[in-house]
């Protein structure tokens, strides 16, 4: 069986790396952060224009009819740019919410559990997640809904405005019943895939920052000198830099084989590969780049702190590592109607 990309895939992602840099380069980049990543609506229309939210609604809905696989690859490239907003949400609401596949609505989501919700100020809809957290319902607990109008009024009048550690995603915190069952106009809408759906694109942007701290780490090294040499010439930072490698690699063979067979079980494994390249690479990449990778100027940090937050998005490494535990020791029934793993 081939699972290399084929040649539309690569054109695809090619497209797509060349479309960011030009709509999102670095300047771009350095006044989201400024702004303090207030939702670009100028930026998301150009999205909607290129077909990124409506990429799996099919042809005859306005989308362009492709599936996961294709969707990851985008979502690679986004996590490369530090693309911001809430680009999962809105891509998952298509079709769902109007004007969310064009651009013109910006969706984020409330994923319960007292977690921080992103991009709450600018959003013209809200996702509440009815999945299940961990374990073998992952994914496919109670219904979600869908917060418009005077139900997404009375959730943002819940919500507080908080500290983010990525200064290219405002948070807010929700006080309170946050899983909309109360909110007048709330509808039901999404099956309870949302999480592992959500959790495999987010495992998407972890990978292409994982592989953009990588080529920083390596740029770096073969351009820095200290001591009268380069500084890629030194052992150790030879191994930072193949230790990046090593992570970045079996995280993206997972998360390429989880968007073939959307497996929940492979979502999670690819998603805790994802998480921990992302984090561990942006670390050794500001270890690599010195004093000079921990200034405001340099880029490695935002990279850093964004892969912290999405690692706390959608699948922990913890709930990950429930769902994984659930598929390898899985119950079985005692006599008397008590249960044990294993």
């Amino acid at each position: 069986m081939d699972f290399q990309l084929s040649d539309d895939q690569r054109a695809l992602r090619s497209g797509m790396r060349d479309l960011l840099g030009a709509v999102f380069g670095r300047d771009r980049m350095r006044e989201a952060v400024e702004r303090g990543g207030a939702v670009d609506r100028g930026l998301w229309h150009e999205l909607g224009a290129a077909g990124f939210f409506a990429l799996r609604l099919p042809e005859e809905a306005g989308g362009v009819g492709l599936g996961l696989p294709e969707a990851v690859l985008l979502f690679e490239e986004a996590g490369r740019a530090l693309l911001p907003g809430p680009l999962v949400a809105t891509h998952l609401a298509a079709g769902l919410v109007k004007g969310a596949a064009e651009g013109e609505a910006v969706v984020t989501v409330a994923e319960g559990g007292g977690r921080p919700v992103a991009d709450l100020g600018g959003a013209d809809a809200v996702l509440v997640d009815g999945g299940a957290l961990t374990g073998e319902g992952y994914g496919a607990g109670g219904p979600g809904r869908v917060l418009t109008g005077e139900a997404l009024a009375a959730f943002v009048a819940a919500a507080r405005p908080v500290r983010s550690m990525d200064p290219l995603t405002p948070l807010h915190q929700v006080e309170g019943e946050v899983e909309g069952q109360g909110l007048a106009g709330a509808t039901e809408a999404y099956p309870g895939a949302l999480r592992r759906e959500g959790a495999l694109l987010t495992a998407a942007e972890q990978l292409g920052s994982a592989a953009r701290t990588t080529e920083m780490a390596v740029q770096h090294a073969r351009t820095r000198q200290q001591f009268g040499s380069l500084i890629g010439s030194f052992q150790a930072v030879k191994h930072l830099c193949a230790d990046m490698l090593a992570r970045t690699e079996p995280a993206r063979s997972a998360l390429y084989a989880a968007a073939l067979t959307a497996d929940p079980v492979e979502i999670a494994a690819a998603k805790l590969l994802a998480d921990e390249a992302a984090v561990r690479n942006a670390r050794d990449c500001l270890q690599i780049h010195g004093g000079m990778g921990f200034t405001w100027e340099a880029d490695v940090h935002l990279h850093l702190k964004r892969a912290w937050l999405r690692a706390a998005r959608w699948l922990t490494a913890a709930e990950a590592e429930e769902v994984l535990a659930a598929d390898l020791a899985p119950v079985r029934p005692l006599y008397g109607g008590s249960a044990v793993r294993g």
